[in-house]
Parts: C-alpha cells; sequence; structure tokens
C-alpha cells in the first residue's frame, strides 16, 4: 500500500511482545501481511464530523454507509473468514442538546448488551476472492432488542460504538488451536465510531444520508447538483473524549451557515425516510 493510502488505513491489532525490537508472537505469514483500506473513507468522514448516527431497531436496520474495504496481502491460495463485531467506544450514555446542536454526556453507560459477531457470508473464501473485489457487509443490521434471535447485532440507544474488522486464516493444521493467536488479525477506523440512535437526532445527519444514500434518492427535492456531500466541518460533532460541555463555538461554526439548506428543503415524513437507513 502506498503513503497515499496509509492515512486511510486501519490500525493493525498485534497482540503480542515486543523484545529487543522482535516480536515474540508474530502473527502467521498468512495474516501478518494482510492490509485494509476503508472504502468510501471521504463520506465517512464527512459523517465522523456531525457525529455519526446509527439507527437501530426491534427488527434491526442497516447501515449506512455501509461497512465497506479493499483488502490486500493475503495469501491467495490460503482461506480466510471475515467477521465484525462492535464494541462501546466509552463507558458513557449521551443525549441530543438540540437547542446547541451537540450531544452532551448524560450518566454512566447502560450495562453492555450481549457482545456478537457478525460473520460476512462469503466466509470462509480463499484470499485471491477476498482481494478481488469490495468486501460489503450489506447485510449486517442493528439492532436494541436484547433478545433478538436473528444474529443482529445488539446495540443499546444512545450509545457510541466503534465497529471492528477481523480476518482469520483458516489454518489446516490438526493443532491450529494452540496457535489461534497467531492467525487472526483486528482492525479499526476511528472515523467509523458512531452514536446509535432509534430515531435521528441531527438534521444535518438526515440531509447527509438522503444526499448520498441511494435508497433514498425519492426524498430528494432538489437538483443532485445541490445534495453534494459537504465537505467542511458541521454543527453537531461528537462530544470530545470526556466532555460534559457542548461542543464550543469552533465546532459549530457552520451551524448559520448550512440552515438555509435546510429550510428551503421539502418537508418529508423522517419516519419514511427511516425505514431505509
Amino acid at each position: 500500500m502506498d503513503g497515499a493510502h496509509m492515512s486511510q488505513s486501519c490500525k493493525l491489532s498485534l497482540p503480542c511482545c515486543v523484545s529487543g525490537g522482535s516480536l515474540l508472537n508474530p502473527k502467521t505469514p498468512q495474516i501478518g501481511g494482510v492490509r485494509v483500506q476503508l472504502e468510501m473513507h471521504a463520506l465517512w468522514q464527512q459523517f465522523d464530523q456531525l457525529c455519526t448516527e446509527m439507527i437501530v431497531t426491534k427488527a434491526g436496520r442497516r447501515m449506512f454507509p455501509t461497512f465497506q474495504v479493499r483488502i490486500s496481502g493475503m495469501d491467495p491460495t490460503a482461506e480466510y473468514v471475515l467477521l465484525m463485531d462492535f464494541i462501546p467506544a466509552d463507558d458513557k450514555r449521551y443525549r441530543y442538546a438540540f437547542h446547541s446542536s451537540s450531544w452532551l454526556v448524560a450518566g454512566r453507560a447502560d450495562v453492555a448488551a450481549p457482545s456478537r459477531m457478525h460473520f460476512h457470508p462469503d466466509s470462509p473464501a480463499r484470499g485471491s476472492q477476498w482481494m478481488k473485489q469490495t468486501v460489503s457487509f450489506d447485510t449486517l443490521k442493528l439492532t436494541n432488542n436484547l433478545l433478538d434471535e436473528n444474529g443482529h447485532m445488539i446495540l443499546n440507544s444512545m450509545h457510541r460504538y466503534q465497529p471492528r474488522f477481523h480476518v482469520v486464516y483458516v489454518d489446516p493444521a490438526p493443532n491450529s488451536h494452540l496457535n489461534a493467536y497467531r492467525n487472526f488479525a483486528s482492525f479499526s477506523f476511528p472515523e467509523t465510531c458512531f452514536m446509535a440512535v432509534t430515531a435521528y437526532q441531527n438534521h444535518r445527519i438526515t440531509q447527509l444520508k438522503i444526499a448520498n444514500n441511494p435508497f433514498a434518492k425519492g426524498f430528494r427535492t432538489t437538483d443532485p447538483k445541490d445534495w453534494v456531500a459537504i465537505s467542511r466541518p458541521l454543527a453537531g460533532g461528537c462530544p470530545p473524549e470526556g466532555s460534559t460541555e457542548p461542543l464550543t463555538t469552533k465546532h459549530r461554526s457552520w451551524s448559520s451557515k448550512t440552515s438555509t439548506m435546510q429550510e428551503e428543503t421539502t418537508t418529508f415524513s423522517l419516519e419514511q425516510f427511516e425505514q431505509f437507513h
């Protein structure tokens, strides 16, 4: 991967020790060279500036933006399993302050929902298969139903989550369980962190989703050129780590400049839009 892509790539989690500059428990060759690049990186960044919100429902709701990656460095002939999970980004519960268009800490986080893994439906597959095209988790759904029996990812509303992507090498050796820690790598992209909500809180998140989600084209009431995703910082970003105060003025500097766009859009049913994403 060239230097231009490094800023768009995630960090590789290597749970091993360093001694004298040498790894004591290095990854297997089939894993050590794996690199992952987040697709739609620019779009994720725009959502992140606003503090991304993802709808959770009892029946389960797909994510938008969809988590998609490009993978390189796999052994073309080896088999791999790809999966995702979601971990709390912090130990806090939040509320949205509409008067200041900002997220505030509302208290300690609720008890964490049962941890689950979502396996990509094409798993296992050879490295050559994974590397030849974008890997998309478009079937993954988020729910707030603690009793869900459909395999959806269970999240608490008004809590922040960090998606994690895992690559597992299917080791054919009979004693592969002894080297399990060497046969996987975990990746995370900070810009994919999001707030789980039952309804969108920040109207600019709604606007940005309508502007970019192909399933929401029926809700666009202006020329498509006017819906180009905004590339400048907008109001309502995520609260700074550990903050209990609204975002400062500099985080809301574009609030007045973007409010006009909201006023000029035709009224639509938010419930109708949210049934898509």
